[in-house]
């Protein structure tokens, strides 16, 4: 079972005791690529007091750590992320040095209490990985997973693919003449089938991809911004990726990158809750292994502006392959991430559900695989 997830009332009742000045709030974040930040605050009226940030971050001198709480000291409430960062820059020494905090940081962690956002910690997570699975069973599986996350039927989810078929997945804003050959398509036996989520598109082989989910409630997410969700997610995959020895880091917007370049990028999909209550966030993955990139310029219209991004003149060089950086086989590294996650957050085993099952295969029939849905966007 998930672990209890206040409710709106509750957290309606908590923001307003909090602003009586009877509840103290607390907020985390670890600074992708850094260290956690952690805030404890009371409101009071409109404004925030007792303001304590700690973490394991390093931070010179000492006394900084007090012109940071002095700083957001009296703060309104409505103060978004950046609007605090300002505060705690200008509050700053211009001798003061930070190594795994930004200010950025602090400021989405007091955001995040704000929010009473949950924590990974706060979650009984269970794995999915079963067998290979149609490429438009695994779009429609995505959205099921995540609308059961979302009602609260289903504990947050990581939900590792295996691929029965080689396929080209397409953002769900994309138009499908622009992004794929279909002569190129047929000629690979490539099936094509379009997400929930936005994005670009994605060339598939069985075993030239790592691909994975995250269905998780919306309120791990709350207090960040749609772009600092994505890096939130991304940070274990990161750390799994150091395990193995690579050296990775999030790339703005949806990428993950190494100094070898561009290995995988995300996608995401917020999905609403019962009744228009708090929802669900999908957040999907897919790393190259071993992509063979001649077949995928023969599938996919890459253009000229895209492949010119950052100096690179080829897909080859574009699409760096996880077996040359890891030397491991595709099950190993796709074991080590599990164990990564399962280190860090707690996992256990499960299943797609008989239920869960059947309304897949419905969408399927209904969506998924009908030429409506595929050319939605011509």
């Amino acid at each position: 079972m998930c672990a209890s997830v206040p409710g709106p009332e509750h957290r309606a009742s908590a923001v307003r005791r909090a602003r009586e000045g009877d509840v103290a709030v607390h907020g985390e974040y670890k600074v992708p690529g850094g260290k956690l930040v952690v805030v404890d605050l009371d409101v009071q009226g409109d404004v925030l007091r007792d303001v304590r940030v700690a973490g394991d971050f390093f931070l010179e001198p000492d006394e900084a750590i007090l012109s940071i709480d002095g700083a957001l000291e009296g703060a309104p409430v409505s103060t978004d992320a950046a609007g605090l960062a300002a505060r705690i820059t200008a509050a700053l020494p211009e001798s003061t040095v930070m190594l795994g905090l930004t200010a950025e940081g602090v400021g989405i962690a007091v955001r995040r209490a704000l929010a009473h956002a949950t924590e990974w910690g706060d979650y009984d997570w269970q794995l999915i990985h079963g067998g290979p699975q149609a490429p438009a069973l695994h779009m429609a599986l995505d959205e099921v997973i995540t609308a059961e996350v979302a009602a609260g039927r289903r504990p947050p989810t990581l939900r590792v693919w295996e691929w029965a078929s080689p396929a080209v997945v397409i953002g769900s804003f994309q138009s499908l003449r622009n992004e794929v050959d279909p002569q190129g398509a047929a000629r690979h036996g490539i099936t094509v089938v379009r997400r929930i989520s936005g994005g670009g598109a994605m060339f598939v082989e069985p075993m030239s991809t790592i691909t994975y989910s995250l269905s998780v409630p919306e309120a791990l997410v709350s207090g960040l911004s749609f772009a600092d969700s994505y890096a939130y997610l991304d940070d274990w995959v990161l750390g799994a990726l150091g395990d193995m020895g690579i050296k990775a880091w999030y790339q703005p917007l949806n990428d993950i990158a190494t100094e070898a370049g561009k290995i995988a990028g995300a996608a995401q999909k917020r999905v609403v809750g019962p009744d228009g209550g708090p929802g669900a966030v999908l957040h999907h993955v897919t790393m190259s292994y071993d992509i063979d990139a001649d077949k995928m310029l023969e599938v996919l219209r890459i253009g000229k502006e895209k492949m010119s991004d950052k100096g690179t003149r080829s897909a080859r060089k574009r699409v760096d392959p996880l077996r040359r950086q890891t030397g491991l086989a595709r099950e190993q590294v796709i074991e080590n991430m599990i164990a990564s996650f399962r280190d860090r957050h707690g996992l256990t085993v499960g299943e797609v559900t008989a239920e869960e099952m059947d309304r897949a295969e419905e969408l399927v029939r209904t969506k998924f695989a009908t030429e409506e849905w595929t050319a939605r966007v011509p």
